[in-house]
């Protein structure tokens, strides 16, 4: 048996994992009560929101995925939040910038996230709000211990919180200083918020479920939470990594006029398994893109992170990153040839373009003439994240869920409420006529990419990471290694992945490095070397740094649920029983 850096859990009843320990738990104390998928889902969420502040918040964005079990279906919550009205290429053309900036004000769009999970607790859970967002209250009022990985993100962003972010000083620089690691942090202005908001619920929940939970939706897009947002977001000028200072384009019109959608997710079939992703609203379609194009070649015969098998596929990756930054955008706004980008016939086209000897240094959208495209240096003062949770329930109900946005290093938190706005807009395009252009009301296209599989219509497998740009690389590792090559979902979680930056970054300043590889040791150096004569530009990155992926799998027959969490945060974890 191989060595696993933590065993695979194996339950019955129920499995939660997500990127901390504190919210897993809240998920399986939710199960444990009785609440379904849904409900636990929901419950991490909060939670993850206290205890990774660095990485989501409540004002940020939640793509998710659930497979129904007693309707055998799966289903897509939009829970990203689109563009202010007065958001236009124009307004950010005319005051000299080149790109929305990641930090601020301005890249504001409209708070999605809580929408999100208010809708699918009503169309799918089957607690209160009260219940699934105790353990998050009690979290932020009593505090808990702070991990290392959060304590660098505030150590990074002290001048700024301590020179103009007060709001943001009192929480997380308590007594103006750095907390240290295991140090209790509070944030009694969060539990405030969310216990109103409970309350709020409660006085409503009289005329039943539905009625307390749209009750506690209003109250945040139309009563006082969206008004503090407004109001200080009005009051308070932001400066940005341009050096600029604004007022925030996010108006109460814009949360008012706000809703998240469920919907129909996409997919393709890879080998007898559905593979399910949100639509071009999220980078998810290419993952099923990376698959169609996999599928044609023999990947067991060239040996697990074999040379062949890793130039195999970081081709077909930058095949479909080029296609993804080409075409991909807001399929309410833009005609997205989905279907052509996801049929076989179009896979087969495209990997006759894979030389199995050497790299090929051009950027190939398909349909368009090949080009190169220069490599730009790093210059963002930060690299946003994000949080990844998963549940699978007793009666076979999946669910997987990216949420992000909302971090605390990128924008001040709001005073009273104990959290700040996100700047996901900076994933907009400024030019003219690209699918993924910004305009007022349309939803950026995010790197959150949930991951749902089924098969033969029974559910099968939950998985994901955060990442930006490489969730969908890293995770199609994992899930290759389990289906591909045989590995159990712990030790196909443990195994070093590569990825490539062949196509311009999701986030400010959309960076481009063409014809890297990113790799992950132990991969060795026979390989690294081989990958170097194909003409791949290497870079070696350190052990135990690409993602946090997640996973979850139920055998329908035995009714066991198997999961399993990457050590590489030391902070991720997996509950079941």
């Amino acid at each position: 048996m191989s060595f696993t850096t933590r065993p695979t859990v194996m339950g019955t009843h129920g499995m939660v994992t997500s990127s901390h320990y504190l919210a897993s738990e809240a998920g399986n104390y939710i199960l444990r009560k009785g609440g379904n998928a849904a409900d636990a889902g929901a419950a991490m969420w909060f939670v993850l929101t206290v205890t990774k502040p660095d990485l989501a918040g409540v004002a940020g964005e939640a793509p998710i995925l659930m497979y129904i079990s007693d309707e055998e279906k799966v289903i897509a919550v939009n829970g990203q939040g689109p563009a202010p009205k007065a958001a236009t290429i124009d307004w950010f053309k005319a005051r000299g910038y080149d790109a929305i900036p990641e930090d601020g004000f301005l890249a504001a769009t409209v708070p999605s996230a809580f929408d999100a999970w208010i809708i699918l607790l009503e169309e799918y859970g089957s607690m209160s709000l009260a219940e699934v967002i105790e353990p998050a209250i009690r979290i932020a009022a009593d505090g808990y211990p702070i991990q290392g990985s959060m304590v660098r993100s505030i150590n990074r962003r002290a001048d700024k919180f301590r020179n103009e972010w007060s709001t943001s000083a009192e929480i997380y620089l308590p007594g103006g200083e750095v907390p240290k690691v295991g140090q209790i942090v509070r944030n009694p202005a969060w539990a405030r918020t969310f216990q109103t908001i409970a309350e709020e619920e409660h006085r409503e929940r009289r005329w039943g479920r539905i009625s307390g939970l749209e009750a506690a939706r209003d109250y945040f897009y139309l009563g006082p939470i969206a008004e503090a947002i407004v109001d200080f977001t009005h009051t308070f000028k932001c400066h940005d990594c341009y050096g600029q200072e604004h007022y925030a384009l996010i108006e109460q019109e814009d949360f008012a006029d706000y809703r998240a959608t469920i919907e129909e997710p996409i997919k393709v079939n890879y080998k007898g398994f559905d593979v399910w992703k949100c639509n071009t609203w999220t980078q998810g379609a290419v993952l099923l893109q990376q698959l169609n194009l996999l599928e044609g070649f023999n990947l067991q015969s060239m040996g697990h992170n074999s040379a062949d098998y890793l130039h195999i596929w970081v081709e077909c990756a930058k095949l479909a990153y080029a296609d993804r930054e080409t075409y991909y955008g807001d399929p309410e706004f833009e005609d997205i040839p989905l279907h052509w980008l996801l049929s076989k016939d179009y896979a087969n086209e495209r990997r006759k373009l894979i030389d199995q000897n050497n790299s090929n240094l051009d950027f190939r959208p398909g349909g368009m003439e090949p080009y190169r495209m220069e490599e730009t240096q790093r210059l963002g003062t930060f690299e946003g994240d994000t949080v990844h949770l998963e549940v699978i329930d007793s009666t076979g109900n999946m669910l997987s869920a990216t949420p992000s946005g909302a971090w605390i290093p990128t924008s001040p938190v709001v005073p009273g409420l104990g959290f700040p706005i996100g700047t996901r807009a900076q994933q907009f395009n400024l030019t003219e006529g690209h699918p993924n252009s910004l305009k007022p009301g349309k939803r950026p296209r995010s790197t959150l990419t949930p991951s749902l599989v089924t098969q033969e219509g029974k559910p099968y497998m939950v998985f994901g990471t955060p990442g930006g740009d490489g969730q969908d690389q890293w995770t199609l590792q994992f899930f290759l290694n389990h289906i591909e090559f045989g590995m159990e979902i712990q030790l196909a979680l443990d195994k070093p992945t590569i990825h490539t930056e062949h196509f311009p970054n999701s986030f400010w300043p959309h960076r481009v490095a063409p014809n890297t590889i990113h790799i992950e040791p132990p991969i060795g150096e026979d390989v690294i070397e081989a990958l170097r004569k194909k003409g791949h530009k290497i870079i070696l990155d350190q052990p135990w740094s690409h993602g946090r992926c997640l996973a979850i799998r139920y055998d329908p027959e035995t009714g066991v649920i198997y999961g399993g969490a990457s050590p590489r945060s030391n902070d991720s974890y997996v509950i079941g029983f």
